[in-house]
């Protein structure tokens, strides 16, 4: 047989291939299956007739009643879907594993692109090869999901904004970007980044984008999760700064400025009209400081924005962010996504994944993430692979419906 299939793949032959494949994603990596502890796994890999890896799967688990489950491979299999032989024996080889844990179907959306533009040129040139990708899969028995536009239709979002390594990054960005990078230079605002010791901020900055979104991410268990599984290929950034440090400065340049005012001679008017300006615009920062300060913001450094991210082979994944409103004026996630993006690119990775759109590309989320001027990726969607042919097409009726039920 030119092809043998294993489902106890090898964790370092595993990450050797899909680390390097230019299909590889986080979500396909051995220890992803460390963060999904509600879910069962199988690390599944197919080998030439040399021993060499010629495809690779993680396919989680979920139990269902009756002793039945599902299963999902989140973001793959990784391998060439251009090769109708190899797509054909994976999938039929995934339906005879996905039997034995008694599996009504199998769910996956392969890491193919059917389209790459900015997010303002969107069109549906779709890449010819990724129309015969979806064939092959279709050939191999696998149902096509259709094109989703919203989020809430997949598992995984179907477009996601990604912002790629070039020279010169900081060129690439645009004007108003850059200027609202200067806008947080103005107000001291510093990045850091660390690890665990920057947990606690970091969870306390998600906790209140969920209450003012009304949504539920993660809980600090679960950030602690991803940076035990995945050491320090996972970073947390923090924009930090000091409002009182802050008000000190600005209340001393403020006297400053009145006493240079009352030194200057009242004919020395376009001096005077410079230091009226300065002292007007000192005041704007008082009031602003003082406002703040009254608020009950602690003395000394206080976090105000943060990013959880995960480097996996070329690729990093912004993959949960938080921040503090009352610091909006600050303009903090400029400053820290770029210092992200820059740490990303001098660990090697190609890419820097900001995570899912929706496909409308007119939501707020899209319109913060076109200030970095990236690449929408538009993936080829989800597909399902009927294992039990007579509770198919119930069980994904059932599916349906619950996912309509999470999402109403």
């Amino acid at each position: 047989m030119k092809y043998q299939f294993t489902a106890d793949a090898d964790s370092k032959s595993y990450d050797a291939f899909v680390s390097t494949h230019p299909l590889s994603t986080l979500l396909q990596s051995y220890k992803w299956s460390n963060i999904k502890q509600n879910w069962g796994s199988v690390h599944t890999a197919v080998l030439d007739e040399q021993g060499n890896m010629a495809g690779a799967a993680l396919m989680l688990i979920k139990r269902l009643p009756g002793g039945f489950s599902m299963c999902y491979i989140p973001r793959g299999p990784i391998m060439d879907y251009h090769n109708q032989e190899l797509v054909k024996f994976y999938m039929d080889e995934l339906k005879k594993e996905a039997k034995k844990h008694k599996a009504l179907f199998i769910k996956m959306d392969p890491p193919v692109h059917l389209n790459d533009y900015a997010s303002a040129d969107y069109n549906q040139n779709w890449y010819p090869e990724a129309k015969e990708v979806i064939s092959n899969l279709e050939k191999a028995g696998c149902i096509h999901q259709g094109y989703t536009v919203m989020i809430e239709e997949s598992i995984q979002p179907r477009f996601q904004s990604v912002v790629y390594d070039q020279e010169n990054f900081d060129d690439t960005l645009p004007k108003h970007t850059k200027r609202l990078i200067k806008d947080a230079d103005k107000r001291n605002v510093q990045i850091i980044h660390g690890h665990k010791e920057l947990l606690d901020d970091f969870s306390r900055l998600v906790q209140l984008t969920e209450e003012r979104k009304g949504v539920a991410l993660r809980n600090r268990d679960y950030f602690e999760l991803l940076l035990d599984t995945y050491g320090e290929d996972a970073v947390i950034f923090l924009a930090v700064c000091d409002v009182h440090q802050l008000l000190k400065d600005a209340k001393a340049k403020m006297t400053q400025l009145e006493a240079e005012k009352a030194a200057t001679p009242e004919n020395a008017k376009k001096k005077l009209r410079r230091i009226e300006d300065q002292i007007n615009s000192t005041a704007k920062s008082v009031k602003e400081f003082q406002e703040m300060a009254d608020q009950g913001i602690e003395e000394g450094q206080n976090a105000i924005a943060g990013i959880l991210s995960v480097n996996y082979g070329k690729t990093c994944e912004m993959l949960y962010a938080g921040m503090d409103e009352r610091f909006k004026q600050f303009m903090p996630q400029y400053k820290e996504y770029v210092e992200n993006f820059k740490w990303a690119f001098e660990k090697g990775c190609t890419m820097a994944s900001m995570g899912g759109v929706e496909g409308t590309l007119d939501d707020g989320l899209t319109k913060f993430k076109d200030n970095f001027a990236p690449t929408i990726n538009e993936f080829i969607g989800e597909f399902d692979i009927p294992v039990n042919k007579i509770l198919y097409a119930p069980a994904k009726a059932a599916y349906n419906k619950m996912k309509e039920r999470i999402n109403g």
